[in-house]
């Protein structure tokens, strides 16, 4: 079956008055925001931390999306993705409004603005980011939905009977729709994953290794579908950013895993 998308799946924006918008894609980042929020504030980790629903709330609003994600997704998209525009501007930095956010680097910058958190308040960073690894399929799925409205990230071109033509594809390809692959592995599939782990296992650790080891696995695996940046290509070994960049996370992940087993099984 050929999709052919229709102009919406450009940029979409659901009010637009004048210069003032407010696009789909950003509607998914607050939706994750609020839901993340939603199944945190009673999950059995923040109460055993005794953290009230305000600090739940800084947690996820404050430090998880914007601290976090998103300025974290911001410095790491330029500083990955686009040394060569940030040399010739090095204020495009701050142009978030063209775009451009990066997982790892919003990985990166969440794990540091919670760290600074707990650090301030005397709070377990490792079981806090128990609970985070568990919420976080929610966002992924959602963000990766945005990405599909918002036509970009799509996937590689594909000769089968399955495809999208996108029409912010310049050569009007039949391609892999990489960003739904991605929005049910990385959201629905890792969550389920997440939520069978934490039945039978949540000790300190735990959750946080898998998590990484999991996204670092399935991000690898379907970058296989997915169009790498069309100002990179390939980065090495015909592996793309994404991909090289998803190795060391799962090797982390896995190193923490077996780590937090290890340490548990002594403890028991």
């Amino acid at each position: 079956m050929i999709i052919e998308l229709s102009d919406f799946f450009n940029n979409p924006s659901l009010i637009e008055i004048g210069w003032f918008r407010i696009q789909y894609y950003a509607v998914t980042w607050i939706l994750s925001a609020i839901f993340i929020f939603q199944y945190l504030k009673n999950h059995q980790i923040i109460k055993e931390l005794k953290l009230t629903s305000d600090q739940v709330n800084d947690i996820v609003f404050l430090y998880g999306l914007i601290f976090g994600a998103m300025l974290g997704g911001r410095f790491g998209y330029m500083f990955l993705y686009g040394l060569d525009q940030l040399a010739s501007n090095p204020l495009s930095l701050f142009f978030i409004w063209e775009g451009g956010l990066s997982f790892h680097g919003g990985l990166i910058g969440v794990i540091l603005s919670l760290y600074v958190y707990c650090y301030q308040y005397k709070i377990s960073f490792l079981r806090l980011a128990d609970s985070i690894c568990l919420a976080m399929p929610i966002g992924l799925g959602l963000v990766r939905i945005g990405n599909f409205m918002n036509g970009e990230l799509f996937g590689r071109p594909t000769d089968g009977t399955w495809g999208f033509i996108f029409p912010t594809d310049p050569y009007g390809f039949t391609r892999h729709p990489s960003q739904l692959y991605e929005a049910f592995f990385e959201g629905v599939f890792l969550f389920i994953l997440l939520m069978f782990v934490n039945a039978k296992n949540n000790k300190h650790g735990v959750i946080s290794g898998t998590f990484l080891l999991g996204y670092g696995a399935i991000r690898f695996f379907v970058e296989y579908f997915r169009q790498p940046d069309s100002h990179m290509g390939f980065v090495a070994l015909q592996l793309s950013m994404g991909q090289l960049l998803s190795i060391p996370m799962a090797i982390i992940g896995l190193l923490l895993l077996m780590k937090s087993l290890k340490k548990n099984e002594a403890i028991s």
